[in-house]
């Protein structure tokens, strides 16, 4: 049995402080997922904490054939999916989720190739973000990706393979060489 099915076990039979283990070990990479999903600082807290929650609430559920940290990122990216979804449809988000305006100080020092990155992947259709997001930042494989977004790897590679090409195109316009 891996660690963290023996924290799951743990915090099953009343172990508080096993749950405080796993929040320890995944909550950064959880925030960092919402993060470059929703690109807000403040919401990706709100997602992390939710899903967190979630999953102690739903540990009598947890699979233990599966990796808990697939398990606890497909609740993650859920949540995100919902807040992202749910602040849609209430015109809380922009078209355009990444401002192109630049700041003062942006302008001034220009900004940096890793912005540029960044803008470029925040500007991708949401489906298409989450995909590149979960394998090139989490570093996930198509099997986990399927798992957490509950869509075939073939649609995973397909979004993938369209994800990189979109962002290509996009960086090739902001004179970045890939």
């Amino acid at each position: 049995m891996d660690e963290d099915a023996v924290l799951v076990q743990q915090c099953l039979n009343g172990n508080q402080k096993a749950f405080e283990v796993i929040v320890d070990r995944y909550q950064k990479p959880i925030f960092n997922a919402a993060l470059r999903v929703l690109n807000d600082c403040e919401d990706a807290a709100d997602v992390t904490q939710t899903a967190f929650v979630k999953a102690y609430e739903n540990l009598h559920r947890f699979n233990a054939r599966y990796k808990f940290f697939s398990w606890l990122y497909k609740i993650a990216v859920n949540e995100a999916l919902n807040f992202f979804n749910q602040r849609k449809r209430f015109g809380e988000f922009d078209e355009d989720i990444a401002s192109t305006e630049k700041t003062p100080e942006e302008t001034y020092n220009d900004i940096e190739i890793g912005q540029k990155i960044q803008n470029s992947i925040m500007n991708l259709r949401f489906d298409y973000r989450v995909v590149l997001v979960l394998s090139h930042f989490q570093d996930l494989s198509y099997k986990e990706i399927s798992y957490i977004l509950d869509i075939p790897e073939k649609t995973v590679k397909s979004r993938l393979f369209t994800a990189r090409q979109l962002l290509k195109n996009m960086l090739l316009k902001e004179n970045l060489a890939i």
